[in-house]
Parts: C-alpha cells; structure tokens; sequence
C-alpha cells in the first residue's frame, strides 16, 4: 500500500510527540510505501493531478522510538500522480486552503482520503460543532458566531454566567481562545475590535460560548476512528493559562470515558462517519462537546504514554485505513470481472 500523508513541513515535526510522525512510522513499519507533501506541493501535469512530494526511502529495520526513526529516516524528492497512491491523509494544520481541495477533487474517487472533501469542506472550522445542537439537545454550551459586534457584546451582557469563552473561527492549538468576564466589561469592546476587524478592513468570525462549570479543570480529547473512541486523554492547563492544549503549556492525564462521555460520542459518531470524517480528535468538557478536530487531530503519542505499553492508537488507524483500501480493491475486482461476464455473454 502506498500513502501519500498531505500534512505541515517535515522540519517543523516535533520528533518526540507528533501524531502525523507516530502514523508514518507505523506505515513504514509495516512496509507501506510513504510520500509526504504540503499543500503547496500540489501541481498539475499533463492535466494529471501531482504532487512534489519526500519520499521516506525503506528500511531495514524501523527504530522503536519516534525520535530515533525521524533521526534516520532518509528522503528522496520526487514527482509523483496523486492517482497512484492507494491512500491519501490529510494531516495539514488549519486554516484549511480551498484551492488545495480543488486538487483533490480530481483524485477523490480513485483514492481512499482521510478524512473525505466533502467532511472537510463542511467541518473545518468551529461552526461545525454548532450541527449538534439544537433545541432539544444540550449536548454542546451555549454558542453565538458573528462579526457583528454590538451582537455580541449584548449576548455578553444578557449571559447568565459571569464568565465566557472567546475565540477566532479558524484558531487551533489553543491560539487566540481566552476567557471574558463581565467585571471587565469596559474591555471588551476593544478586544472584539481586535478579534473582529483586520488591518485590510476585512473582517472575522469569532465565537462566543457559555463558559462550562470546571472548565479551569481541564477538558477531554477524545480520538474517534470509523466513529468509535479509541483513545482519550485529560488535559489539564498550566500555571497562570485557562487553556488545556498541550501546545499551550498544558499537560495530560489517563482519562476513563464517563458513561456520558460514551453516550455523547455515539450520539455524534453516525454524523461523523456518514460525512466521511473517519479520523476525529472532539474536545469535551462537563459532558459538553466544545470542538471537533478534523483537520490534524493530535494526541496519539499523549495517549500512547499515559496508557503504555497497552495503548498504540496508530495501530487501530492503519488497521482501518488497510481494510477501507482492502474493501475498495475487492469492490474493483468485483466489478471487472461483473463486466466480462457481460462483455462475454
């Protein structure tokens, strides 16, 4: 199997703790055939659809740690059809580039696409998160998103809560998500001028959530693959930072899914797979679904080290990803040999 992983630099991996690299190595591992590229790699060539991509060159033997193998791992450069991959993953950290799905869309029904266009199209900024809710459902707090900022100023004053969560549509990592308080009202003008209007006179969304009770606790990421959890993790803020991303200084603890937790994932795990969103990181906090992550979903090493030796989530996700591959051949050898019986009758 060939994988093509569409994702950030391979200079800017954090050796020690980066999913997208805990996923390579597990491909290599099982000798797959691994390309990588950004973005902005993507080209067209004769009307084919390619990329310049770093090839990983094979090895004899696969290092145990993560460092180690990123250390040795050996690049070729090479122009490549994105057509020949047998998988193509999608790891590239948000704001997502439209034009680059633009590229994908003339390769996405002969290649397998973690997750799939249409998923990301729909669910690559906040606002998805706003499809799980709705009058009969409390499974998500309290959202308002505008640019307007008398609106949102007013949904501040008439909150029930002291406090709230404010943050950009397309943020990740934790950047730019702070907590308001009413007792400083007097600044929240300026900072909705600064979230809001840019230096060009365009403007952003931004989001504004109630603030759940023991949010200052840390919250849940939770990694569903196919729609089911197989790996959580509590993550829990640093010193003097509300924030619990790892990222931003926080650090992260074994967590048992809750019964809630549980019955939250099922609920939203149909919607997930049926948009083709087959590898997702959902942040929970007090029950409460605050974000879905589908872009670059991280938290696989984390997870691998609260639970070692008996957790290795990448494990499950190529196991997935070779029978969603495994499937797709049999369906195509299916229908050659559907068409020469017709052809012959």
């Amino acid at each position: 199997m060939n994988i093509c992983f569409i994702m950030y630099p391979w200079e800017e991996i954090d050796a020690e703790n980066d999913t997208s690299l805990a996923l390579i190595k597990e491909c290599v591992k099982r000798g797959h055939g691994v390309a990588m590229c950004t973005p902005s790699n993507l080209t067209i060539r004769d009307s084919v659809t390619c990329a310049f991509v770093n090839v990983i060159k094979r090895m004899d033997k696969v290092p145990n740690s993560l460092k180690s193998f990123y250390n040795k791992a050996e690049l070729r450069e090479e122009m490549l059809p994105l057509a020949g991959f047998d998988v193509i993953f999608f790891r590239a950290n948000p704001p997502l580039d439209p034009i680059m799905l633009n590229f994908l869309d003339s390769v996405k029904d002969d290649v397998f696409i973690v997750n799939s266009l249409r998923g990301m199209r729909e669910a690559n900024n906040k606002l998805y998160t706003a499809a799980f809710g709705d009058n009969h459902s409390n499974i998500i707090p309290s959202t308002h998103v505008s640019k307007n900022k008398e609106y949102l100023v007013e949904q501040i004053r008439l909150s029930k809560s002291d406090k709230m969560i404010l943050k950009p549509l397309n943020g990740f990592g934790g950047s730019g998500v702070i907590l308001i308080e009413k007792s400083a009202m007097s600044n929240i003008n300026s900072l909705l001028d600064f979230y809001i209007t840019n230096s060009d006179g365009s403007s952003n969304y931004v989001i504004l959530q109630d603030y759940i009770k023991g949010a200052d606790q840390g919250d849940v990421r939770v990694l569903l693959l196919n729609g089911e959890p197989v790996g959580a993790m509590r993550r829990v803020p640093g010193s003097g930072d509300h924030r619990s991303n790892v990222s931003a200084g926080g650090s992260v603890q074994k967590h048992t899914l809750t019964k809630e937790e549980r019955a939250l994932c099922k609920q939203i795990g149909p919607k997930l797979v049926n948009d083709g969103l087959y590898f997702v990181g959902i942040d929970v906090i007090g029950g409460k679904l605050v974000e879905v992550n589908v872009m670059s979903p991280g938290g696989i090493t984390y997870i691998n080290k609260v639970y070692k030796p008996k957790v290795k989530v990448e494990e499950k996700v190529l196991d997935f990803i070779e029978s969603k591959v495994q499937d797709k051949l049999q369906a195509f050898d299916r229908r050659v040999k559907l068409r020469k019986t017709v052809e012959e009758a």
